[in-house]
């Protein structure tokens, strides 16, 4: 009897533990994100929602700002960050029946200050008087104007998407919703200035702590299995709808909780349009597949892209152009490391270009030289939000995350792209979706031994 007891107890306990550690990072580390905001809006609060409840049958997704800030995933949430006594507010309300049917835990519910770290909890319908109480004249209130990201979203083409198809649609005309939440803040408050602090946050997000990078290699090794079964399950006559399923398959069998973006894959003549994701052909001998995808597993994104011969066997046009691409992304990867620019890596690629006999003034090695391989920022969103980046000025830091993309063209069914998932580190760069094949040999033989 005693043992059953002993039992009982250590499975109550390890099932509260389970529903207590329900933040994906420590509680200091969410912390320390606040108290760097807080460092940045000293004047100010900054408030920040939550998504709300879906409308449709659709699971809830939040925002990755609230969860970048707070871990939190439950609906309708307000986080309140104040710079100038700096603390910490959240705002939410949920009865213990409605968190049990959203699976949100009851820890959470019952004590968040508990769960979250967060030392301020208020029920939701005090977040209106607390800002009409906490309101001076002279503080400043920070929001962001620019789009908050569910899964597969980006801040930035999320916003223009928004502005061009709804706010200037003379038949529509909504702002999005951080833009109403500013246009109602000036009307109620005119005396307070409302300042968009999405450049801050974007500051804040573009260098990884060693956790997050964790969580960006897991998510990266979860990316390279699903290549490799697509790749493994290429040939002529499959069916690009049947590879793309492929791939989402392997990822959420896995625990990923979305796609950081839609699928890819291009053949033939869908080579020109750089993102195609239609998967209406079927696979032809001597077609040329370039896969570009990644999974989302806990809020972070991988970003990798793959390039193969359908029957595994390179043409000489297809060998030719995806060995010079593999030159290139060597020579990147070889020389990033903290305290250089991505103009000194793009000099380096200059180089080698040039000692292979290129003509480097030629338009089409611009990009090369320019970028030194580097596409955008990789975080939480696939294309993570940076503010005035200078790659010819900025140098690199470690725990810098981004897309090494090295993209190039034969002719108009022969392109190709190589993209990894980087990291910055203290001695130079850590490829994060390693595991790939990725020379010619490599790939045959990869599509050889797994017919």
């Amino acid at each position: 009897m005693k043992n059953i007891f002993t039992f009982l107890l250590f499975f109550f306990l390890l099932s509260t533990v389970d529903a207590l550690c329900q933040l994906t990072f420590s509680k200091d580390e969410y912390a320390l994100r606040r108290e760097k905001m807080m460092d940045k809006i000293q004047d100010g609060i900054a408030i920040i929602w939550g998504s709300t409840m879906p409308i449709e049958e659709q699971h809830f997704r939040q925002y990755n700002n609230i969860m970048y800030f707070a871990g939190t995933e439950v609906p309708d949430v307000i986080l309140v960050i104040d710079g100038e006594k700096r603390e910490s507010y959240l705002f939410f309300t949920i009865s213990e029946k409605t968190a049990d049917g959203e699976n949100i835990s009851l820890d959470l519910v019952r004590d968040p200050e508990k769960v979250t770290g967060i030392e301020n909890y208020l029920p939701y319908e005090q977040f209106t008087p607390f800002l009409k109480e906490r309101l001076r004249e002279n503080t400043v209130i920070y929001t962001p104007f620019k789009s908050e990201e569910l899964v597969g979203d980006c801040t930035g083409e999320k916003f223009n998407k928004i502005k061009r198809y709804i706010t200037d649609n003379e038949w529509d005309g909504r702002l999005s919703r951080e833009l109403q939440f500013v246009k109602l803040l000036n009307e109620r408050f005119p005396e307070n200035k409302v300042i968009d602090c999405s450049p801050y946050i974007w500051d804040l997000r573009k260098i990884k702590s060693s956790a997050e990078v964790d969580l960006l290699r897991k998510a990266c090794r979860l990316g390279v299995k699903a290549h490799k079964a697509v790749i493994k399950a290429t040939k002529p006559g499959a069916e690009e709808k049947r590879l793309a399923a492929l791939f989402d398959y392997v990822c959420y069998a896995e625990g990923a909780k979305g796609m950081a973006f839609n699928t890819i894959i291009m053949s033939a003549e869908h080579h020109a349009y750089g993102h195609y994701c239609q998967y209406d052909r079927i696979l032809e001998d001597g077609d040329f597949i370039i896969l570009d995808a990644g999974p989302d597993v806990e809020y972070y994104d991988s970003d990798i892209s793959t390039t193969f011969p359908a029957n595994g066997n390179f043409s000489e046009k297809q060998r030719e152009v995806y060995e010079f691409a593999l030159k290139i992304r060597k020579v990147c990867q070889e020389t990033y490391m903290p305290g250089i620019t991505l103009a000194d890596v793009g000099a380096e690629v200059q180089k080698m270009l040039e000692k292979e006999g290129y003509d480097t003034d030629e338009r089409r090695f611009r990009g090369y030289i320019r970028s030194g391989g580097f596409n955008h920022g990789i975080g939480m969103a696939v294309h993570d939000k940076m503010d005035n980046f200078d790659r010819a000025k900025e140098p690199l830091q470690v725990g810098f995350v981004f897309a090494c993309d090295i993209m190039a063209r034969a002719d108009s069914v022969t392109s190709v792209r190589i993209e990894d998932t980087v990291v910055i580190t203290e001695d130079g760069c850590e490829v994060l979706s390693a595991g790939l094949p990725r020379t010619v040999k490599e790939i045959e033989d990869f599509m050889k031994n797994n017919k």
